[in-house]
């Protein structure tokens, strides 16, 4: 008793909180919303401003975090204000598995229900006895099986479902059997998307926002970046919103934040993992070694959507925050972007977190993190990145299916930094990644080539 007493006394005397404290929840109406100031949290103030630079720089509209649920900065950019609205894209995906998993404690189905339960017998063209082992544990897991290499991957209609292989032996993004959970949400339930959505979640969190229709397939969710900073909160608190349970089902819950299968380790159910072995990407069938995002901590979880709509939650921490806005770039899943937020975010909160210390994935050796530009390219891109002592470096690049295309250099390279040029003028436009690798130090980055 003394012992917990005295360190109650010396976490009160130093106001610096270095684990994640009891979470605080904003009321359900109104803007009042309890802040946290960088002074009382031991945090660097001269750092929020290269931060605001690079989100301004990268087309952000919206900019939030939040410590242990109270907001310690919040940006908006342009004409963008809290009352704004934004589409979340694919960071949706993770809200939908929310539902599924509400839906599931409620009794009204089960991940291992045939999917044709809901979606009906025909749904896609396959075989139907391979149609028949499609579960909706597939569709929260990209494990369907079903061919992402479609003209339109969003296509729902049975003549874009086509068989690629069977299920559970392949991940893919593909962003049309995720999108229709949304059919066996509305028939599971027997109600509207909105109606489920309004219901389960946005009464409940204080949310605002709406399912919206778009092209002919696809359903968006728009809402307020403080409505999105609010369901970032709901799972940094394990689905529990001050008393109210919203996710009544800790198993699921789990489950849904751990890897959902051993093909794509930094993948759950709709929701991406940092901290993981390897990773994959959409796209490719390429496995890269590494954290998804190596600035940020490892238990870090994310939505990730396109055009950079984020939500990054670390429970270690009690820290979760939210981006909104415009293309930084043109990746489905922008993963570049997260990582280089948190590579700012890090000087900001570094001097009472030590995170940069809990990510020894950061920074090996003092070798600095690579960066290119510009990207997207035509015909050249430039990649640069330090290195403490004299290294064999070696720059590889890979096409969108995972085989090598070109090697950059291989070489013995003095200390220091460097700044070496790719020439991709005899290449096709498309996806590439870059892979470079000193030592123990290995790193992984997608390039855009536009031609």
């Amino acid at each position: 008793m003394k012992l917990i007493r005295l360190l109650f006394l010396l976490c009160a005397v130093s106001a610096v909180p270095l684990i994640a404290q009891e979470p605080y929840f904003p009321p359900l109406s109104g803007n009042q919303w309890d802040t946290l100031s960088l002074p009382s949290l031991g945090w660097n103030p001269s750092a929020v401003a290269p931060l605001y630079s690079f989100l301004d720089s990268s087309h952000s509209r919206a900019f939030i975090l939040l410590k242990d649920g109270k907001i310690v900065l919040e940006k908006y950019f342009g004409t963008f204000t809290k009352d704004s609205n934004w589409y979340w894209a694919s960071a949706g995906k993770s809200m939908t598995s929310v539902l599924i998993g509400i839906a599931r404690s409620e009794g009204m189905l089960q991940l291992s229900d045939i999917s044709s339960k809901y979606l009906g017998k025909g749904w896609t063209s396959e075989p139907p006895e391979k149609e028949q082992q499609i579960t909706i544990l597939n569709h929260l897991t990209m494990t369907s099986g079903l061919d992402d290499g479609v003209v339109d991957k969003d296509c729902t209609i049975p003549s874009c479902l086509l068989y690629k292989a069977d299920v559970g032996t392949r991940w893919a993004y593909h962003n049309a059997p995720y999108t229709l959970l949304d059919s066996v949400i509305q028939r599971a339930t027997n109600q509207t998307l909105n109606q489920y959505y309004f219901s389960r979640m946005r009464n409940k969190i204080g949310m605002n926002g709406a399912y919206f229709r778009s092209g002919d397939y696809n359903n968006l969710l728009v809402t307020t970046p403080r409505s999105m900073a609010r369901f970032g909160l709901l799972m940094l608190n394990r689905g529990v919103w001050t008393s109210t349970v919203v996710l009544n089902d800790t198993l699921y819950f789990n489950t849904m934040t751990q890897s959902s299968q051993n093909i794509n380790p930094s993948y759950g159910y709709l929701w991406w993992l940092n901290g993981k072995s390897s990773y994959m990407l959409p796209g490719t069938q390429l496995v890269f070694p590494g954290y998804l995002s190596p600035s940020a901590p490892k238990d870090m979880f994310a939505a990730l959507g396109k055009n950079g709509q984020l939500i990054n939650i670390v429970p270690s921490l009690g820290l979760v925050f939210i981006r909104m806005g415009e293309a930084p770039d043109n990746s489905l899943v922008p993963m570049t972007l997260n990582d280089q937020i948190w590579q700012r975010l890090n000087a900001v909160i570094s001097p009472a977190t030590g995170v940069s210390k809990l990510n020894e994935n950061t920074v090996n050796d003092r070798h600095t993190l690579s960066q290119n530009y510009p990207n997207p390219f035509n015909p050249s891109t430039t990649i640069t990145f330090s290195i403490p002592m004299t290294s064999h470096v070696t720059i590889l690049i890979f096409n969108a299916l995972g085989q090598q295309v070109d090697e950059v250099i291989s070489r013995e390279i003095n200390p220091g930094e460097h700044t070496i040029r790719w020439d991709a003028s005899q290449f096709t436009g498309g996806v590439y990644f870059y892979r470079i690798q000193t030592g123990s130090f290995t790193e992984t980055k997608k390039l855009l080539l536009l031609k």
